[in-house]
């Protein structure tokens, strides 16, 4: 699921550069962190997305488990695990493609200003659950971070900053579906009340 995220994002926003003129812009989803290693030659000239922290939305835990169907039936199943995902767009061009670097960084921006919202339904480039019990859902925020998270971030990524823009991805819910148990739904309640003597 974190994976169709992240290509359903690659895509709606390669489709909005290619509207805007710029098909020459290249979106990949790498490790930026491998930009400056021998391995890195790959990540030049591109806008790459880079997956850089995962977290549970402590918020949606306490989910029923209890699944009801219109058959009258019900199953047991463990609540999803939601996560918010911490997405890192940079813009990997140096020398005279600096300028171009902010260029499609403020279109990235544009974009995801414009469309924060993202479904698996609405999009040709979307992956379901092939059930068709999960549609993909998730919206993007700009998450802002201080001089020093950004000095952290880039030592961790063990490169030299690049343009760049972080973003919050809420959220992917990730779920085996796998039914603990299935019991009936209890439909109607017979009592056998009875009157004790001496009591009115």
């Amino acid at each position: 699921m974190i994976d169709n995220a992240l290509i359903l994002l690659k895509s709606e926003l390669t489709a909005y550069l290619v509207a805007k003129g710029d098909n020459a812009a290249n979106v990949i989803i790498d490790n930026i962190g491998l930009a400056e290693t021998t391995n890195g030659a790959s990540l030049i000239d591109n806008v790459v997305i880079t997956l850089v922290n995962i977290e549970e939305e402590s918020t949606l835990k306490n989910q029923s488990p209890l699944k009801r169907f219109q058959t009258g039936s019900a199953v047991y199943e463990n609540a999803p695990v939601c996560l918010n995902l911490y997405v890192l767009m940079t813009c990997n061009y140096f020398g005279e493609g600096y300028l171009l670097a902010l260029k499609r960084l403020s279109m990235i921006i544009q974009f995801l200003q414009s469309k924060n919202s993202f479904s698996s339904a609405s999009a040709s480039s979307g992956s379901n659950d092939p059930k068709g019990r999960t549609e993909l859902k998730f919206t993007m925020e700009l998450y802002t971070l201080t001089f020093e998270q950004i000095n952290h971030l880039w030592g961790s990524l063990g490169g030299r900053q690049v343009p760049f823009a972080m973003y919050k991805l809420r959220l992917v819910a990730i779920s085996e579906h796998a039914i603990v148990r299935e019991v009936p739904l209890i439909e109607e309640i017979e009592t056998n009340i009875s009157t004790l003597s001496g009591h009115n």
